[in-house]
């Protein structure tokens, strides 16, 4: 994979599913649950090409793929409701904690913007509410109205960014991504992209974006101009 140039920045903005959080595996548990009963099995080539969307687009590939007897509301409702017994013991990725308490300790502005629902960050949150708090804004953007259109779209990263107080331009924000369809939101938005996929993803799938990571530890804030870790 050509290297590519890397820009300084002022502002980050970061997913959470799978990159802070490691919650997609709880969110494969959940579908297949609802699955179960149909004798179907979740597949990671089907998760990969729903990672990063909101809850009704899912919900409505999910029914068409495995071609379910119920609607996309009765398939969200099940997930969901699988997925509140398990999200609540959300575990936080490695690196997470060190990367957002570097930033926060070095006055560099970061927000949250995940497709998420505000409820379920809540939930996924709820052992890290302290971490979680550092965040200058959250973006929830299954149930933000100004997010019109779920990633790949770049809407979530583009109403993330306007809402920093000095509303910097987009060159200026450094987006974190596990998914393809993150990656392809965050430079639809005119921003670099690192990315920590699932290593099961395959490099053509990760080519897209900035810089590929295996983890949050490996991350050099001094690549993009932002201050070095000292430890």
């Amino acid at each position: 994979m050509a290297k590519k140039v890397l820009r300084n920045v002022t502002h980050c903005i970061f997913d959470m599913d799978g990159l802070l959080l490691d919650t997609e595996r709880l969110y494969t548990d959940a579908a297949q649950q609802v699955l179960d009963p149909y004798g179907k099995t979740f597949t990671f080539d089907v998760k990969e090409q729903l990672m990063g969307l909101q809850t009704r687009q899912v919900a409505e590939f999910m029914v068409k793929s495995y071609e379910l007897p119920i609607t996309w509301e009765e398939y969200a409702k099940q997930q969901r409701d699988n997925a509140l017994t398990l999200m609540g013991n959300a575990q936080l990725m490695p690196g997470a904690a060190r990367l957002l308490r570097h930033l926060h300790a070095n006055k560099v502005p970061f927000a949250l913007a995940t497709s998420s629902g505000a409820d379920m960050v809540e939930l996924k949150s709820t052992h890290h509410k302290e971490l979680f708090n550092l965040f200058h804004h959250k973006v929830c953007g299954s149930t933000d109205a100004e997010v019109k259109n779920g990633k790949p779209a770049p809407d979530i990263f583009l109403v993330a960014a306007g809402r920093f107080s000095d509303t910097p331009d987009p060159s200026k924000c450094l987006v974190f991504e596990d998914s393809p369809n993150g990656v392809t939101a965050g430079e639809s938005a005119g921003m670099q992209v690192v990315m920590v996929p699932d290593p099961r993803l395959s490099e053509e799938r990760c080519s897209h974006a900035t810089q590929v990571l295996r983890s949050l530890e490996d991350f050099k804030p001094e690549q993009f101009g932002l201050p070095p870790f000292s430890d």
